[in-house]
């Protein structure tokens, strides 16, 4: 999976602010903190869910069980506004 090409980002201070340049698939803005942020920098390369849990592990100090839920809870609220290509 990948993020879309049309879905860019900017970082500004402890936020991350993604957004639908193309405005037909979403229109809005997506705030996400550093956690989130990281998954979705993972996301601008094909990549997989196993292979960034993974990431966020070595980043992170954190339990899978935890890690995996919050790369569910990021990768289902990007497919829900269209964000993936799977």
């Amino acid at each position: 999976m990948k993020l879309k090409n049309s879905f860019m980002t900017h970082n500004t201070g402890d936020e991350q602010v993604l957004i639908d340049v193309s405005t037909k698939v979403f229109s809005g803005l997506v705030r996400s903190n550093s956690t989130a942020a990281f998954i979705i920098d993972c996301l601008k390369q094909e990549t997989s869910r196993d292979d960034i849990i993974d990431a966020v592990l070595e980043k992170y100090d954190a339990t899978r069980e935890q890690v995996s839920a919050d790369v569910d809870m990021v990768l289902g609220k990007l497919k829900g506004i269209g964000a993936l290509d799977d």
